[in-house]
């Protein structure tokens, strides 16, 4: 049975839905007070903005560009959710009578502290260890170097953007890259379609361990004098999942077992050049779940294909497209919990 670590995922992870005004609002009903939150305009072509207690919350990173971290309003985060302000650097936040969605998850509570466990010393790491998932940032060397995460557990999946220098793409390292095999020397760009690519140089051909991620000398991942930020995800067992599957080109597509409600998937085609796309259990909020994002581009939301059913083991793929299940192509996926399928005391719930 897949006894869960984590009862409640809703305090660690949640999607809050709603519709901009145009000046400033706050939004309650996240769970907890968030430390990053992604949003997304809904019905509008803006860029993802991305926003973190740890390099700042008058800060933004956009997951479909290279462009370099852009000053805006500052945006607060509350104990239910947050306080947001137009600003027209982001417009995905609160852009009048815009309909967004925002994704939230808790790392440590604050901004942290720095973590000396690498050659490199972060400025500031959160992490959040019951959840697996943390912000640092560090400056880079531009030689091999070991950076701390503080997970204390190693991570199955990593962002990181270089937030000074605006041809610098963001790199994502995904333990089943490659096959699984040798994913540290395969990455993916979360801006771009592009197939994963292979490098030594970007994680200097060197897996992660509980307490460090290396970097080679690349300039995404390590350029001398640059800022990074990286968010380092951990699997945890009835609340998090990453991994892969392959497709079968039919309707009655392939089931990705997690062990746990999802409450936000993203998959992506490691082997080709299909978008990567995001779903989550509030859009539209029931099966056949087919309102979709793209990361990697300004699109408003997407439907009437590349559907998925939202299960309580897992996701069920409801399409033939070639984007999330190509006949015989490899895909990576991120997927967090809405609600665990057995509790950690052994007791099945009833989410399903």
């Amino acid at each position: 049975m897949a006894y869960t670590t984590i009862d409640d995922p809703t305090i660690h992870f949640n999607t809050k839905l709603y519709t901009g005004n145009g000046g400033s609002q706050t939004i309650t009903g996240v769970g907890f007070k968030p430390d990053w939150t992604w949003w997304k305009s809904r019905d509008a072509g803006n860029s993802h903005a991305l926003v973190d207690i740890v390099r700042g919350t008058n800060k933004v990173l956009y997951s479909d560009s290279t462009s370099t971290e852009q000053p805006i309003s500052a945006q607060t985060f509350n104990s239910d959710g947050y306080a947001i302000v137009q600003d027209a650097g982001a417009n995905s936040i609160n852009s009048n009578g815009s309909t967004k969605v925002g994704w939230s998850w808790l790392a440590g509570g604050s901004q942290g502290s720095s973590n000396t466990d690498g050659s490199i010393n972060t400025t500031y790491t959160s992490a959040n260890t019951t959840s697996g998932f943390s912000i640092s940032t560090y400056t880079g060397t531009g030689s091999a170097a070991t950076i701390g995460h503080g997970l204390g557990a190693k991570p199955a999946m990593i962002m990181v953007k270089r937030l000074n220098a605006s041809a610098e793409a963001w790199v994502v390292y995904h333990q089943s890259l490659g096959g699984g095999t040798t994913p540290q020397d395969k990455y993916l760009h979360l801006n771009s379609s592009d197939a994963e690519g292979d490098s030594a140089g970007m994680w200097n051909d060197t897996a992660p361990t509980t307490s460090l991620f290396s970097v080679g000398s690349t300039g995404v991942s390590n350029g001398s004098g640059g800022t990074f930020v990286a968010y380092c995800f951990a699997e945890k067992q009835g609340y998090s999942k990453f991994g892969s599957y392959v497709g079968n080109g039919n309707a009655d597509g392939s089931f990705i077992y997690t062990g746990f409600k999802p409450a936000f998937v993203i998959i992506k085609e490691s082997n080709g050049t299909n978008s990567w796309q995001m779903w989550d259990n509030k859009r539209p909020g029931y099966n056949l779940t087919d309102k979709y994002l793209q990361p990697n581009t300004t699109s408003a939301e997407i439907s009437g294909n590349n559907q998925i059913d939202i299960l309580s083991t897992g996701i069920k793929l409801r399409s033939s497209n070639t984007a999330n299940n190509g006949n015989g192509q490899s895909f990576i996926y991120m997927a967090f919990a809405e609600s665990p399928f057995v509790s950690s005391s052994g007791v099945p719930t009833t989410a399903r």
